[in-house]
């Protein structure tokens, strides 16, 4: 999946759910997507509350359902850094 495709997909997810209490960014090897308190989603590389660095590939199995959030980050997998509990609400997302 190319990274536009995966900025579509979180477009997509965001507008058919409740919006987050925070901002998340999705750091990836090819660029940011910043999901705003709001709904809105950008390529923006702006602070977040919540940042997650991770892999495109990883990010798509994330998405699917594929990869289990608490496993991808012990092995390391993704690295979350800033509020914890914003991400957590991520299961809400996907």
């Amino acid at each position: 999946m190319t990274f536009n495709e995966l900025t579509e997909k979180v477009k997509m997810l965001a507008a058919s759910k409740e919006p987050l209490s925070s901002s998340i960014k999705f750091k990836t090897d090819e660029g940011s997507i910043f999901l705003s308190p709001t709904g809105l989603v950008s390529n923006s590389d702006e602070d977040a509350d919540c940042t997650i660095s991770v892999d495109m590939d990883d990010l798509d199995k994330l998405m699917k359902g594929e990869l289990n959030p608490m496993t991808a980050v012990m092995f390391g997998k993704i690295k979350i850094s800033g509020d914890m509990s914003v991400a957590m609400q991520l299961k809400n997302l996907f």
